[in-house]
């Protein structure tokens, strides 16, 4: 009895082993079939490998899907029809002289965008409608400290900051006017970043936030499956090249917006001088239909201590308005204080504002703060 027990076990430790080296085979082949470097894949976990070919099935999807017209990604928008697709089968066909021209033309493509990602400073992502990074530029790691293996597959709000949760799953929806009208996405969040002064840190659990400032749009994709997504290109802030320019000046604002110091070239740009501004609002000098955007740039930077405005007008003394962008950030103040040591220092804001544009419609006034006499000389 007792050999046949020990039989026993032996057969089902043997049928254990050999589950296993099936298992592995097929893992191995699978992780081979990944568009990865080899140093890549031969690191990868089984849940890693399950991972990435999840996310490779769903961008091939959306790169071999034909896109919406806008009347059809309304309606599958509007029906409640977008939901993730299935893997496209493909028949390869044409000779050996094709496959070739097809590989030079990848790797022209490939050194394009590797340009156009040196030029923009950021990396690309593609979330699902559910927050899955669907696929990240293989430069994130330059940026977040993670790899494009590490991330990819992964939900956004596991890495995301929970105070702004919401504010995503608000760009993630897609309504029919949005893909009707092309609505834009231009949102700012924080992420888990491993990056430290020492170089990358191992551990996630004391990785530090940064300010992404991500833009982009939904895209809705009808055959051979509905499936939508969110495109973005994410800049890291602040951004590291210079700023300064000629058609560039920074100022510095106490928490409520109001002017403590502006450098000379706000002058030049805009005609008013420096004196004239200390202790107004910038609202004060902001076109009216533009008062959501800097509102909105305003809230991020008492959250998130970082943003980016996008576009908005900005009044000219005399008459007329220039478009600008400002960048800004929330920083100890540089006064002196005179309180007791460990005492809290008091916050400003700096900004580093872009004139975008000459000035428009100079013979409009908008604002008495315009008229040439408004302030004292």
């Amino acid at each position: 009895m007792t050999a046949d027990k020990e039989k026993r076990r032996a057969i089902s430790r043997e049928a254990a082993r050999k589950r296993r080296r099936v298992e592995s085979e097929v893992f191995e082949d699978l992780s081979r079939l990944l568009p990865l470097q080899q140093s890549v894949r031969d690191h990868l976990d089984k849940p890693s490998v399950i991972r990435l070919t999840l996310s490779y099935i769903r961008m091939h999807t959306l790169l071999t899907g034909k896109t919406a017209s806008k009347s059809q990604a309304s309606h599958k928008v509007k029906c409640g029809q977008t939901t993730e697709g299935q893997l496209v089968r493909h028949e390869l066909n044409g000779g050996r002289g094709e496959e070739e021209e097809k590989v030079t033309d990848d790797a022209d493509a490939s050194e394009e965008i590797n340009m156009y990602l040196r030029i923009l400073e950021g990396f690309l992502m593609v979330l699902s409608s559910e927050g899955d990074m669907i696929y990240l530029s293989g430069n994130v790691s330059k940026y977040m400290g993670l790899t494009q293996a590490e991330l990819m597959g992964h939900n956004i709000f596991e890495f995301s900051h929970p105070c702004d949760h919401e504010e995503i799953r608000n760009n993630l929806r897609v309504t029919a006017e949005e893909v009707w009208s092309g609505e834009k996405r231009d949102f700012v969040m924080r992420i888990k970043s491993a990056l430290t002064h020492r170089g990358r840190s191992p551990n996630l659990k004391s990785a530090t936030w940064k300010v992404l400032h991500c833009q982009g749009r939904a895209k809705v994709c009808v055959a051979p499956s509905s499936v939508s997504c969110l495109l973005l290109t994410c800049q890291p802030l602040p951004l590291s090249h210079t700023l300064l320019s000629k058609h560039t000046f920074t100022s510095q604002h106490s928490m409520d917006m109001r002017f403590t110091y502006c450098d000379q070239r706000m002058t030049l740009l805009l005609g008013y001088s420096t004196e004239e501004l200390l202790g107004r609002s910038i609202y004060d000098l902001c076109h009216t239909l533009d008062t959501n955007c800097l509102t909105k740039n305003h809230f991020n930077l008492c959250i998130k201590s970082q943003s980016v405005s996008g576009r908005y007008r900005m009044l000219v003394r005399g008459g007329g308005y220039v478009w600008v962008e400002s960048h800004s950030a929330v920083i100890p103040s540089v006064r002196s204080s005179k309180s007791r040591s460990g005492a809290n220092q008091p916050l400003c804001i700096l900004c580093v504002t872009y004139v975008l544009s000459g000035v428009e419609e100079p013979s409009l006034q908008l604002s008495l703060d315009q008229t040439i006499h408004r302030y004292p000389s």
